[in-house]
């Protein structure tokens, strides 16, 4: 009989590089602990992620950024090791004061600003509130959010589904019967995994007060923007659809462009592609580029 062979699992191979090349570092605020991840030295890109994620899910797109340019990824307030938030239903302008501080511990003057999914809606107040600190915004399958009152309805729908869903199922069912929808219909094993991996390590309170900015903000409330800005969408995202991806496109006088053989969870799908486009923005981003 064959011995038995024993492959590597890719989380294992992820979760390895995580830990050695895009380590966790944990900032001390003044009123709260704030954890980063970083590579790389040069010019900065902050990268924020979405509601079901987490700093991790940038890891093959840092790597690759890394070879030019400072890449830092924060863990959302709530999330990981970083601090809530003192609010229980914070704005979208209570997750931009703390990033504000968080770059200026980091000593980071501006940088290249980059949102997925609901961290689109964080870097856009941002952008509105220190325009000085961000070069370029690049959005990547922003979500708007559901404030205002022409989608109250629809606000109190997605409420009251995120909210029972998590209390019926927890985080590490939540991450088993989610994982799938982030990504596009053929995803392969590794990101489906990666997916799962990130998702199942959110916590539960910094996931009820990121449902409360999702529920009650409107990335919109924030324009005109006053920096160049540019979207780009999983051609098979099923959560922030493409055409309305599109529209939040034209509404903010943005370039459109669609990021074949992903879903919504693009930077883990086509973590090259991504990082591509991401190396573009940053050069053009940069002093002397023809805007």
């Amino acid at each position: 009989m064959l011995p038995a062979t024993h492959t590597r699992s890719p989380v294992a191979d992820l979760e390895a590089l995580l830990a050695q090349r895009f380590a966790q570092r944990t900032l001390v605020l003044d009123d709260s602990s704030q954890a980063v991840r970083e590579t790389g030295t040069g010019p900065a890109v902050m990268l924020l992620h979405g509601i079901g994620s987490g700093a991790g899910s940038w890891l093959e797109v840092a790597l690759l950024l890394g070879q030019y340019a400072r890449v830092v990824a924060w863990e959302a307030p709530g999330y990981g090791d970083s601090t809530p938030l003192s609010v229980e239903a914070p704005s979208a302008e209570d997750y931009a004061e703390r990033l504000v501080a968080t770059l200026d511990a980091l000593g980071i003057d501006d940088c290249l600003l980059v949102g997925h999914s609901l961290g689109a809606i964080t870097a856009a107040a941002f952008t509105r509130l220190y325009p000085q600190r961000v070069r370029r915004l690049v959005l990547i399958s922003p979500a708007r959010g559901y404030g205002g009152p022409a989608r109250e309805i629809q606000r109190q729908q997605v409420r009251s589904k995120r909210i029972s869903t998590l209390e019926q199922l927890g985080i590490a069912q939540m991450a088993a019967q989610r994982s799938a929808a982030m990504l596009s219909p053929r995803p392969s094993v590794k990101a489906l995994e990666w997916v799962r991996w990130n998702m199942s390590r959110l916590n539960a309170d910094g996931y009820r007060q990121a449902i409360e900015l999702l529920c009650g903000a409107d990335l919109l409330r924030h324009t005109p923007l006053a920096v160049p800005c540019e979207v780009h969408c999983g051609e098979a995202d099923g959560i922030t659809a493409p055409e309305a991806c599109l529209t939040l496109a034209k509404a903010l006088g943005a370039p459109f462009t669609l990021i074949p053989d992903a879903g919504h969870a693009s930077p883990i799908e086509q973590p090259h592609l991504v990082a591509g486009r991401l190396a573009f923005a940053l050069k053009e981003s940069l002093p002397g580029s023809a805007q």
